[in-house]
């Protein structure tokens, strides 16, 4: 059942996808002085860390116990944190921030076809019918309205593709975990992505595919570090984990639609100039973005109310503009 759509718990998916629309510009411009699995090795580093401290303050050293679900938390962190956020900074090598944050967009019906196919719930008609509408907006300014623009991406869209994917299943596992807090949720799956990135950053630069970042150069992307770690990494994807257990992870997905988007706006304001079929391909996805919430926010009401859960608890769930505001 498709959870309806409320103004506040919607603040929260929207919350993350503009922290990472502006995101991808931010990190592009530290790619020239780190690599990309060191630069996300340490990103989730110093975010771990942060998101541990919270975790034990709030919830207590308990909140570290997996509960008999390890093997759950491991994949999932692999998968969502350490897939998504590896794949994307190389494919930020290959392509420009705009174009790499336009795959994103793909994450509603990525979304709703990995839910079909876990747990056999068909995606709502309308709802897909309007994230596709809205990924044909996208697909407007990927190619700039002609079909040329398809083959322009290469490797780069290949392994944003790969990480869509891996986001999409983590989105779809984190409703498996209602009885968990958002925040616990977070750190633990946080902690297994970090594992697997530092292995990751440790093989890569023993083999020589990449150099470990001198003290320097991490002076040096200190600013896009501290955007990367306290508002793209702990506000945001608190944000969105509670967004996902409050609204349900379709609804929740169709916020992706507005990273690419954001993402223009923040390149436009760097000097970057779109067409005219660029601005058109934007307006189509918000506009489908903005029918898919109204149409959610209409939909009948259960009958007899839900059955409650942990989640539904305020002293569960965390709100993450206050914790970071703490």
């Amino acid at each position: 059942m498709e959870l309806p759509m409320r103004p506040r718990a919607a603040a929260y998916p929207l919350l993350a996808a503009l922290a990472w629309g502006a995101m991808f510009p931010i990190l592009a411009t530290a790619l020239a002085r780190v690599d990309p699995l060191n630069l996300t090795t340490a990103r989730y580093l110093f975010a771990t860390v942060i998101l541990v401290g919270i975790l034990l303050i709030r919830e207590g050293s308990a909140a570290l116990r997996l509960g008999g679900r390890g093997v759950e938390v491991v994949v999932l962190g692999v998968v969502g944190f350490a897939g998504f956020n590896l794949l994307t900074n190389l494919a930020l090598e290959h392509a420009a921030p705009q174009q790499i944050s336009l795959f994103v967009a793909t994450t509603p019906i990525i979304t709703q076809l990995v839910r079909w196919a876990r747990d056999g719930v068909r995606p709502k008609p309308l709802l897909l019918v309007l994230s596709l509408v809205a990924l044909l907006g996208v697909g407007l300014v990927i190619t700039r309205g002609s079909l040329a623009g398809l083959g322009q991406f290469g490797l780069g869209g290949l392994m944003m593709i790969g990480a869509v994917l891996g986001w999409a299943v983590y989105t779809h596992g984190a409703t498996r975990f209602g009885g968990w807090s958002p925040l616990r949720f977070t750190t633990l799956t946080a902690l297994a992505g970090t594992a697997a990135m530092l292995a990751a950053s440790i093989g890569a630069d023993a083999v020589g595919w990449q150099h470990a970042p001198a003290a320097a150069d991490l002076v040096a992307v200190t600013p896009q570090l501290a955007y990367a770690v306290l508002v793209a990494a702990v506000v945001a994807v608190l944000a969105w984990n509670t967004g996902v257990q409050r609204l349900g992870a379709a609804n929740a997905a169709l916020f992706m639609n507005l990273v690419p988007v954001t993402t223009f706006i923040v390149q436009i304001a760097r000097g970057y100039r779109p067409e005219g079929i660029e601005l058109i391909g934007a307006a189509i996805t918000i506009a489908a973005l903005v029918a898919a919430n109204l149409a959610a926010r209409t939909r009948t009401r259960p009958s007899s109310p839900p059955r409650p859960t942990a989640v539904t608890d305020p002293v569960a769930v965390v709100d993450p503009v206050a914790v970071a505001a703490r």
